[in-house]
């Protein structure tokens, strides 16, 4: 069995909905870091020397290969990834091995042979 890692930028208010829609896509579980702050094309606002960028999360999705395209298209389509500026972006990169899964790879072996 062959993993993908989904990593999700997204906005605070939001994070609920993109994991909600990775689950539904197919993800069994996801890790959330709060509080990241990211940058677009153009540099953070301030005023007065503060930082008045929103807060966003970063999603960590560990997901079967064949359900990654799945996931990765959902979560932008509820993130609104492509409709608005700075909502956040969707990137998956290959595992190459992974350790602490089993159980999650018994569970995936029925979805994934219903898949196929």
């Amino acid at each position: 069995m062959h993993f993908k890692l989904i990593i999700v930028m997204c906005e605070f208010e939001k994070t609920e909905a993109v994991l909600d829609a990775a689950r539904d896509a197919g993800a069994k579980g996801a890790t959330v870091l709060n509080q990241a702050r990211g940058e677009g094309l153009s540099g953070s606002k301030s005023f007065l020397g503060l930082s008045i960028d929103s807060q966003v999360n970063v999603l960590l999705v560990l997901v079967e290969e064949h359900f990654s395209r799945r996931v990765l298209e959902k979560v932008a389509e509820v993130g609104s990834f492509d409709e608005q500026p700075g909502s956040g972006i969707a990137i998956q990169i290959d595992v190459e091995d992974a350790i602490g899964v089993h159980h999650q790879m018994q569970a995936l072996s029925h979805d994934v042979e219903e898949l196929i």
